[in-house]
């Protein structure tokens, strides 16, 4: 053999030896990651893991650049712009997180920013959040609940803290008299005791902190599967497993165990190495010295990846709803002009359009196009897509889900919201009488006995989603809350869910919603109608800032008439007087803080037709005596009983299985 053919050979054993060697090296190498990317905490703050990571106990290719966590002392805390915040929880199911400002638990003192600079980042500010709103250097100090800034007044001028600032205007306090204002966001927890809230000091309120959201590659499914979610030197996101990176999941079928992966590797290198250089010997010797050695790199395409290139408005989940283009929708909306708003909903503004085919339409476009907002638009796509109901507003359409903005085409509903009739814009004494109020009562309540009786939770049932056409007829809205029944629950979700006022007190104990806190929600709608007010008014008492307590605390001390609308009639017109007690006590025991001692839609549903359907006897108006007694409903006790005036018959207060009636 001569020696360009020795010299050739010896470069062929050193291509498979390196090549052996690099398969050992990522092998060992990724495996190194999945148990460098281990969530880790600072001190006992929360569990600290993808897309977040800690720069002081974790590599960087465990999370996003913006996500970079450092520990100051026991407290995680995360760099946005130019401020620093403190995390006091991560919610990772919903992509969000509560802050408090750095400055909050550091200054005597603290004012906020003007502006918190949110832009270019991944972080935005949750809609769950109210705002504290603080005026300085105010010629007068409002006779309305604030919190004083002293560090800020002087003899001359007052600065303090409000929330709900339009509820100045009410005690003809003008804003004008100050010379500056700024919003802080705030996030109040609905177990937060608002008397408790009223008593605190600003600075005590803005430590409870605000809820951000983020957006990030999903890494659910690389958690289901016992990976940890990081990134390659390519920048690529991977999911780390422990036997080496794979490019979503540790179940893709790209992986081994690493120590088999090794043996294999050296078993086929080894074995690999003996063969080729007997058939390189054979080969030398019949070509005699002509030696053609070429070396081919066969390179194809691999197949593609189908979950993930695949077009979703092909699939299952959006068949049957019709695609608008978005530039279709603009036109429609004339370029969603502000003067065609028709509202703003918990996700997005509803804009008033009409289509090139002549129809009306409400356009919803959400807020943001991040993860979080794609889930809840495709959410209530195939929510109502699949339900169909005279009581639940009808799906046009929508845009696709890779569009330039996510919007939702419905049909428009010219009425307003019954917000708007009792408490709004279009509230008006004697404008929605008692009849039109049952009415909207009994089919709100039909529109979620079948979504209850299809495994369907709404999640958000309030006023301001119950829509209303030109004959006061129901449409509910906004399902980008709403969830099937689960199944088999593993886990549970602590972040954010509901409106204040509405949710269910028993989410605070054990983090769930079930159908039965769309059944606490409805009593307070139903308390919305007879009583023509909000579900939350700071202006209101301490103890009666949320409707259901107030509710609750008229009911147990028999002071209904002090609850009761005096435009209905309830003073001088005995059927009404009968019906709204009547609905007052289904209220009473939907507002029930025990879920299972609440009745299920379908026996609400059954109680409001029987109250408008009873047959009154109109003989008992002449001797009608508007009585502490009469007026009085259920007392408090461990088991309300059921009301008498009600013909029906409760779940029994041990049940501990919700149930669906079909």
């Amino acid at each position: 053999m001569d020696l360009q053919n020795l010299l050739k050979l010896r470069t062929f054993l050193c291509i498979i030896t390196i090549s052996l060697t690099t398969l050992a090296t990522e092998t060992l190498s990724a495996d190194s990651h999945f148990e460098a990317c281990i969530p880790r905490s600072c001190g006992n703050g929360p569990n600290i893991s993808y897309p977040f990571w800690i720069s002081e106990e974790q590599e960087s290719y465990c999370g996003y650049p913006n996500f970079q966590i450092t520990c100051e002392g026991k407290n995680p805390a995360l760099a946005i712009s130019e401020d620093s915040f403190i995390i006091k929880d991560i919610f990772y199911d919903n992509n969000s997180l509560l802050v408090v400002n750095a400055d909050v638990s550091e200054d005597d003192c603290p004012t906020p920013r003007q502006n918190l600079s949110l832009d270019r980042t991944p972080f935005s500010l949750s809609l769950v959040n109210v705002n504290l709103s603080f005026l300085y250097n105010c010629e007068e100090r409002p006779e309305y609940h604030t919190y004083p800034v002293s560090c800020a007044s002087n003899a001359s001028f007052h600065s303090f803290a409000v929330f709900h600032k339009e509820g100045l205007e009410k005690t003809n306090y003008s804003l004008d008299s100050c010379q500056s204002s700024i919003d802080a966001p705030v996030y109040i927890n609905d177990d937060v005791d608002f008397a408790s809230l009223l008593e605190m000091n600003y600075t005590q309120v803005l430590s409870m902190g605000f809820v951000l959201n983020w957006t990030a590659h999903s890494c659910s499914n690389c958690n289901r599967s016992g990976g940890r979610c990081g990134f390659d030197n390519t920048s690529e996101f991977v999911c780390f497993c422990s036997d080496g990176s794979h490019p979503k999941t540790c179940n893709d079928g790209r992986g081994i165990n690493w120590r088999a992966k090794l043996g294999i590797g050296f078993g086929a290198a080894f074995g690999g190495i003996i063969i080729t250089c007997i058939g390189f010997f054979c080969w030398l010797r019949r070509r005699q010295g002509k030696v053609f050695f070429k070396s081919s790199f066969v390179s194809g395409k691999s197949s593609s990846d189908f979950s993930v290139m695949m077009d979703a408005e092909k699939g299952d989940s959006l068949a049957g709803v019709h695609l608008f283009s978005y530039e279709e929708l603009q036109k429609a909306t004339n370029k969603f002009d502000s003067d065609r708003e028709l509202g703003e909903g918990g996700f997005g503004t509803v804009y008033y359009g009409k289509l090139r085919d002549g129809r009306v339409v409400a356009v919803k476009r959400l807020y943001e196009n991040n993860y979080r907002r794609v889930e809840q638009f495709m959410n209530e796509v195939e929510i109502l897509t699949r339900l169909r109901h005279k009581n639940l507003v009808s799906l046009y359409g929508c845009t696709s889900r890779h569009s330039r903005e996510l919007l939702l085409v419905y049909e428009y509903i010219p009425n307003g919201t019954v917000a708007d009739h009792l408490h709004g814009e279009r509230a008006k004494p004697g404008a929605l009488p008692w009849s039109i109020r049952l009415e909207i009562a009994i089919e709100t309540a039909e529109a979620l006995r079948f979504l209850h009786a299809s495994d369907t939770i709404h999640r958000d049932v309030k006023t301001n989603n119950i829509l209303l056409d030109n004959n006061f007829s129901v449409k509910v809205a906004d399902f980008g809350l709403s969830r099937l029944f689960p199944t088999d629950v593993t886990h549970v979700s602590t972040a954010p869910q509901g409106t204040p006022g509405y949710v269910d007190p028993e989410y605070h104990q054990c983090y769930q919603l079930t159908d039965k806190s769309d059944v606490f929600s409805f009593g307070v709608v139903l308390v919305e109608l007879i009583s023509s007010k909000p579900a939350v008014d700071i202006t209101r008492h301490r103890h009666e800032i949320n409707l259901s307590n107030m509710a609750i605390n008229k009911i147990q001390n028999r002071a209904l008439h002090e609850l009761i609308d005096p435009s209905l009639g309830f003073e001088s017109d005995y059927k009404v007087r009968k019906m709204i007690t009547g609905v007052a006590e289904v209220a009473f025991q939907c507002l029930q803080n025990v879920k299972d001692m609440r009745p299920t839609m379908e026996e609400v549903l059954e109680a409001l037709v029987g109250i408008q359907n009873e047959d009154y006897n109109k003989e008992k108006a002449e001797d009608m005596d508007i009585s502490a007694d009469e007026v009085g409903l259920l007392k408090s006790g461990p088991v309300p009983l059921s009301p008498d005036s009600v013909m029906i018959k409760w779940i029994s207060g041990s049940s501990t299985t919700p149930s669906i009636s079909n």
